[in-house]
């Protein structure tokens, strides 16, 4: 694998893995509203400004590439704990039945500890809370995972717990069972090296794990 599609790719899990696939030799074209604003300089990066939820630019984007990284995080600021959120399914179900038509088949997505099954391992503890402030962004992650895991691809979905600002550490677990599924912290780089090496390997496909230290 040569060519990656990274939506999502101007900050967070994105952007880590927009530099970390430049490092490795990719060529990495990198789908964001403000693509054109990125820093980044390689001759192996291409910008690529659009809209996640259109399907005009997602097929433009799906052009000539053999793995697909999405990698969308919340909006900013806090309007996704009280306004209903829709920007992860949208731009799942615009997706998904582009690439079941035309290609890649390979779809890598970053939804988090909390969405799909997962939601079934918070602790007593974690659930109040979680469900008042992250409720309404995981209702969403979670309608993301089903339109994933009922379509014809070859995807894996990454849940990692809570993000950290942290260098990448190569030191952290991989949970695939649901008996394992737990919280914990793990960087945006480590992340990162997880969705690059499941798209070089060909692993954990049709399998959604958690991502802790």
């Amino acid at each position: 694998m040569e060519r990656i599609l990274v939506i999502g790719a101007s900050r967070g899990i994105g952007l880590e893995v927009v530099k970390q696939g430049l490092d490795r030799g990719l060529t990495v074209r990198a789908m964001a509203r403000s693509a054109e604003a990125m820093t980044q300089e390689s001759p192996a990066l291409e910008r690529f400004s659009g809209d996640a939820t259109d399907p005009a630019d997602l097929a433009r984007a799906l052009e000539g590439q053999e793995a697909v990284i999405m990698a969308l995080g919340v909006p900013p600021g806090l309007g996704f704990v009280y306004k209903p959120v829709t920007l992860f399914s949208r731009a799942t179900e615009a997706l998904v039945p582009l690439m079941e038509a035309q290609g890649p088949r390979r779809l890598l997505a970053v939804t988090g500890f909390g969405a799909g099954e997962s939601r079934r391992a918070l602790s007593t503890l974690e659930r109040l809370p979680f469900r008042a402030v992250m409720g309404r962004a995981y209702d969403d992650k979670s309608r993301q995972e089903a339109a994933i895991q009922s379509s014809a691809l070859d995807w894996t979905i990454a849940r990692p717990g809570i993000l950290t600002k942290g260098p990448r550490t190569g030191r952290y677990r991989v949970l695939v069972e649901p008996g394992e599924w737990r919280n914990g912290l793990i960087s945006r780089a480590d992340v990162a090296e997880f969705l690059l090496d499941a798209a070089q390997t060909g692993g954990y496909v049709r399998q959604a794990p958690v991502l802790v230290r």
